[in-house]
């Protein structure tokens, strides 16, 4: 087991929520180990042990979950949302988003704007049918 005194922990904390306001910018293992004063390989470690991830996985994991709110949104071109979420290539980012959720950027796209559609036109479908039948709404 892992024993961390309170300073130590409170700096890795304060570095995850450096990625959490900056993973969108250029940032990489030395930058992030600097806002926790601790060496990047010292911080690899204890931030792989605490968050179960490396550092760079997590930075990739919140790329990817904020590219989906942005592909959800019309008016942005998937080249601007991996632009915007800090990926330097189109290609990287859309292989990596098809490995994680198992279809391309377009495909998520497409299901996001028709899912909004249907919640437009057949706004029950989306409710919980335990829901609609304890409120009645069927009526």
């Amino acid at each position: 087991m892992l024993k961390l005194s309170n300073d130590i922990y409170s700096r890795i904390a304060s570095a995850k929520m450096y990625i959490d306001e900056n993973y969108h910018e250029d940032i990489n293992l030395e930058i992030i180990s600097q806002q926790a004063f601790i060496s990047r390989f010292h911080f690899h470690r204890l931030f792989t042990k605490i968050y179960r991830k490396t550092p760079h996985q997590y930075v990739t994991q919140k790329r990817l979950e904020n590219a989906k709110i942005l592909l959800a949104k019309e008016g942005i071109s998937i080249t601007e949302v991996c632009n915007c979420v800090g990926f330097e290539s189109l290609g990287s980012f859309s292989s990596l988003f098809k490995k994680q959720h198992g279809f391309a950027p377009q495909y998520y796209r497409n299901i996001a704007y028709l899912k909004m559609k249907l919640a437009k036109e057949q706004p029950k479908q989306f409710i919980p049918h335990c829901f609609i039948d304890s409120y009645k709404l069927d009526q």
